[in-house]
């Protein structure tokens, strides 16, 4: 089963044969960032953009359309755009999304989940089946964002030292084999300095095989490798630090300051693995708000945060099992509070 029908396939297959300088901005994690290589590695032009902010583009990304002046904009898993980004951009935007369903006027749009509203399918499955090529950049961006696509069957024969054929839970998949740590390097790659997030990026749009990273085959290989140790190390001690707050109640709750690096996601995601019981809040401080990545297998998160954050200064959403959100540090308290008799209504 495909996400979105032929005709909408084909309909953004001619908009990127059509265009000579398209530009993609993409979210900043594993399926955002390989939706953009297959794209990219595709159409063979073009210039890429992460978003790294907040899972939104607004009126603010519209200087770099002005700046880089492309014929087409793509954005590509980002859950929220602005009507303000639209009306500045003065260009034709393509926006290719597996989130909640919204609609902009004078934007092209396509969601699988217009066709069927509970569908799990994201953006880099939506861009395999655009391009048909680079399987196993599909299957990392799939994997990372915890779904075991269609084609895994022939990911598993192609790669079948990377997965094994057996394995039938996306987490299983993402914790426990090669592919998964394939996901893990990429994620990695993401975090920090902008410029150096952009060489990465780069380096990875070149590799031609999951073998030239994971047996560092090539200097490509070896460089990214290299930064993902050293971003893992401070991962593991972070990791160590949040297994220590699983209690018996239904919460795990992890809070820690800016001043170490963004892992919210990853850590909400290997501690969903290791305590599927629990629902998981990874937050970090930064800029008086405190910012959180929430994850639970037996409840369906958005209509308790929207209920846990009403009144309160903050806001979040996202998939049913996986969310974002942020609320002011001095009310993070409080949103707890709320979120922890929710959990307890939703188990009764």
């Amino acid at each position: 089963m495909k996400g979105l029908t032929e005709e909408e396939l084909e309909s953004i297959r001619k908009e990127l044969r059509q265009c000579k300088k398209p530009l993609f901005f993409y979210d900043d994690d594993a399926d955002g960032v390989t939706s953009f290589l297959l794209l990219y590695r595709w159409v063979k032009e073009g210039k890429g953009i992460i978003v790294k902010s907040k899972p939104t583009v607004d009126e603010s990304f519209a200087r770099k359309v002005e700046e880089l002046d492309p014929d087409k904009v793509f954005v590509l898993d980002m859950a929220v755009m602005t009507e303000e980004f639209v009306a500045a951009c003065h260009r034709p935007i393509i926006w290719i999304d597996h989130h909640q369903p919204l609609r902009l006027d004078n934007v092209k749009y396509f969601n699988p989940r217009k066709h069927v509203s509970d569908i799990v399918y994201p953006t880099s499955n939506i861009c395999y089946d655009i391009v048909q090529q680079d399987l196993w950049l599909a299957m990392v961006g799939c994997v990372g964002d915890w779904h075991l696509p269609y084609f895994t069957k022939e990911f598993c024969k192609q790669y079948p030292d990377l997965l094994n054929a057996d394995v039938k839970n996306p987490d299983d998949a993402l914790f426990d084999s090669k592919i998964g740590k394939l996901v893990h390097i990429v994620s990695f790659l993401l975090k920090g300095d902008t410029k150096e997030v952009k060489k990465c990026v780069e380096m990875l749009g070149k590799v031609q095989s999951p073998y030239e990273i994971l047996n560092q085959e090539t200097d490509a290989g070896k460089y990214l490798v290299k930064k993902y140790e050293a971003l893992s190390h401070d991962y593991r001690k972070l990791l160590q630090e949040a297994k220590k707050k699983a209690g018996k109640g239904k919460l795990l709750v992890f809070a820690y300051n800016d001043d170490r690096m963004s892992f919210t996601s990853e850590l909400s995601n290997e501690l969903l693995h290791i305590h599927p019981d629990k629902l998981v809040i990874i937050a970090r401080k930064k800029d008086g708000s405190m910012r959180m990545s929430l994850r639970c297998s037996w409840a369906n998160i958005p209509p308790m945060l929207d209920k846990a954050l009403s009144g309160l200064q903050g806001r979040g959403g996202g998939h049913e099992h996986a969310c974002g959100a942020d609320v002011a540090a001095e009310q993070f308290d409080e949103f707890l509070q709320r979120l922890e008799k929710l959990a307890d209504e939703e188990k009764k």
